[in-house]
């Protein structure tokens, strides 16, 4: 049985505090770590609760242009936000991609952005793994590996990080609004996720006590010419092998903007921006989507089980890039490729 002393807080002030002590964990809807809890990953002595701090709950817009997100409003009430499914479409589709209606019921904004990996390592107390137990090895590595990273691993560490939701984030520029005991700041989204390095325990550049209050969405959603496509095991509640989220900006004949996070595949949601830049300025076809594709997976690496995934993600990589131009998104309910 795990002892844990619980706090439900009711200001933000006084989570950071709680949360800042030695062996805190903040939880929201608890979808990911209840089961951390269940498995004996995750030995909390203190369990910080989040859910009864006001203002944390809401979808309002900034006065930027862009839109504001609590960290506490549900991964439902995000997908089927009116504004959201108008204005920023590829993030609705990345939701209605992941879990299950019943979890993304309860599942959290902020809980998503902080859910851990799903390595069977990880999740398997009998095994070394370096991110649940720092310096015992990594067993996936020379194991059972289909699943895990071919770009930016470690030797310490060859997990991918499972979140549908932070692929289209990543894509979007979103930034992530955080307070904790030294007050308050904003991280741009592609700093907020690690890559593992040899500290494959930290997930997040978050500091102690710091707690997510909000994601904020930039002006700019790509609402015409965006998809996201993942491709799974099976066509439901499975994580991808690989997916990629593109938001896409014509100028007449040619591509202004491009946005291209690629999930399934790294430690956090990746993105090169020297490929996008390969595609600006462009006209969109085959020719020049493939040097995108391969500027994106350039240092990809297998790791025997997983070296399929390097020539699937390349493809998947096209394959999207053509459905954002042609403005045919990937459909959420129909889960054949367009």
């Amino acid at each position: 049985m795990i002892r844990y002393d619980y706090v439900r807080a009711q200001t933000l002030p006084a989570a950071a505090t709680a949360a800042a002590q030695d062996g805190a964990k903040v939880i929201a809807g608890g979808t990911n770590l209840v089961d951390l809890l269940k498995y004996d990953v995750e030995r909390p002595a203190h369990l910080v609760d989040i859910n009864r701090i006001a203002g944390l709950d809401g979808i309002e817009a900034t006065t930027s242009g862009g839109l504001r997100i609590g960290a506490l409003v549900t991964n439902s009430d995000v997908a089927y936000s009116a504004e959201v499914e108008q204005r920023y479409p590829l993030l609705s589709s990345t939701i209605l991609n992941g879990a299950t209606p019943q979890l993304r019921n309860a599942a959290t904004t902020g809980g998503n952005l902080l859910q851990r990996t799903r390595c069977y390592y990880f999740y398997d107390t009998a095994t070394a793994c370096n991110k649940r137990a720092p310096g015992s090895g990594c067993d996936a590595i020379g194991g059972v590996n289909r699943i895990h990273a071919v770009l930016g691993a470690s030797p310490s560490c060859i997990a991918t990080h499972p979140s549908d939701m932070c692929v289209a984030l990543a894509a979007l520029e979103a930034v992530v609004h955080v307070t904790g005991p030294q007050g308050e700041r904003s991280i741009a989204f592609a700093d907020f996720h690690r890559l593992p390095g040899e500290t494959p325990e930290r997930d997040t550049t978050l500091e102690p006590g710091e707690i997510v209050t909000a994601v904020e969405l930039p002006e700019q959603g790509f609402s015409t010419h965006y998809t996201y496509l993942k491709l799974r095991d099976r066509l439901s509640y499975a994580f991808a092998l690989v997916s990629v989220a593109v938001g896409m900006e014509l100028d007449g004949g040619t591509v202004k903007c491009v946005r291209i996070a690629l999930g399934g595949v790294a430690h956090k949601p990746w993105r090169v921006p020297e490929a996008e830049a390969l595609l600006e300025g462009q006209a969109p076809g085959e020719d020049v989507f493939r040097k995108v594709a391969a500027r994106l997976m350039q240092g990809a690496v297998g790791q025997g089980h997983n070296d399929f995934k390097i020539a699937l993600a390349t493809k998947a990589i096209i394959r999207a890039l053509q459905q954002a131009a042609a403005g045919t998104p990937q459909s959420v309910s129909d889960k054949r490729i367009a």
